[in-house]
């Protein structure tokens, strides 16, 4: 952490103040999508925005994810360097084009001439019975096509950091924060989704996981939600006498396999958390890296703990059956110090 505070911050409000910061900074920066600007954001991620710059620079959109982000690409073409909310990742559908074909491809097509300096930000994650086109967390399919920056912070003082590097980026970043840790007043609380933040500006780099606690017996490395639960998790683990480490990835392109090399040359054990999809995924290019480069150093197989292959559902007891939790991976913890 670059500086000691006090002060704490939700990870929303840290996020609309990484924002406002950069705005004041550059004059080409701006905000735009559905609700970013008089409502301050569905998920609060640019509440007081439109006060502080007003409608030119925070700008509300129709409802069509297609026109508000192919215009964000054209301005960030031409120089500007926009900021656009898609409300819940699950609707990139309609946009796929603009995301897949051009935000991401264009430096590549113009042979490095042109740059695309854009920030999507979007909201991941289930647990709140919104159903299966509310509910998803899909980075490993923004990280499987080259391209974009795929980050995933897990708390406000993260969040802040890893906003500010990436509004700064000359490439196209894709933010997700995942709304069960945003700490907004009409989801489930979690205590950790309010944290220490400095009040100045600082970057955070990409690619530069973080381990968020040290242990010796196992490794959990995983994103947002899953590096929170996995704290809790290895609480519990803790009066039992098993020692977790958590490694918190914060990134995914780029992704800091060296840090992973490094837990499991550690523990020689490792369980993944993903709250996205178990099939091609975040969790098995993991356990791919680890088995590439560190499989001398494993004790035992990689074990993945992941949404497995359908649809988000909209019943509580099933969508808890499906998404990882705490208690589940104190399970597979077990699990795999038995084998």
């Amino acid at each position: 952490m670059s500086a000691i505070t006090s002060r704490k911050l939700t990870m929303a409000k840290a996020i609309a103040e990484a924002i406002s910061l950069e705005m004041e900074r550059d004059p080409r920066v701006f905000v735009m999508g559905e609700d970013v600007g008089v409502y301050g954001g569905i998920f609060g991620a640019t509440a007081g925005l439109y006060e502080k710059f007003g409608p030119e620079r925070v700008i509300d959109t129709p409802i069509s994810e297609a026109g508000f982000i192919g215009a964000a690409l054209g301005a960030a073409m031409e120089g500007m360097r926009p900021i656009v909310e898609l409300m819940f990742v699950d609707f990139f559908g309609v946009a796929m084009d603009q995301i897949y074909n051009h935000i991401a491809k264009n430096t590549y097509f113009s042979g490095g001439n042109i740059r695309v300096p854009l920030v999507l930000m979007t909201a991941v994650g289930g647990g709140y019975n919104d159903a299966g086109q509310h509910s998803q967390c899909l980075w490993g399919t923004f990280a499987h096509l080259p391209g974009l920056k795929v980050v995933v912070p897990s708390t406000p003082y993260d969040a802040k950091g890893l906003m500010i590097s990436a509004i700064r980026d000359d490439n196209p970043v894709i933010y997700m924060f995942h709304k069960g840790l945003l700490g907004l007043g009409w989801m489930t609380l979690i205590k950790d989704s309010t944290g220490p933040v400095p009040e100045e500006p600082y970057t955070i780099p990409f690619g530069k996981a973080e381990v968020k606690r040290e242990g010796k017996d196992v490794s959990i490395i995983s994103v947002a939600m899953g590096v929170y639960q996995a704290l809790e998790a290895a609480k519990e683990l803790e009066k039992e006498g098993i020692s977790v480490e958590v490694l918190d990835l914060r990134t995914l392109v780029p992704l800091d396999r060296e840090a992973i090399i490094n837990t499991v040359k550690k523990t020689h054990r490792v369980l993944v958390v993903d709250e996205d999809y178990l099939s091609y995924g975040m969790s098995g290019e993991i356990a791919a890296t680890v088995v590439e480069h560190a499989f001398d150093y494993l004790e035992a197989p990689v074990k993945r703990l992941a949404v497995p292959d359908v649809p988000i559902p909209y019943s509580r007891p099933l969508e808890q059956f499906v998404l990882p939790s705490s208690s589940k991976i104190v399970n597979a913890v077990k699990e795999l110090l038995r084998s």
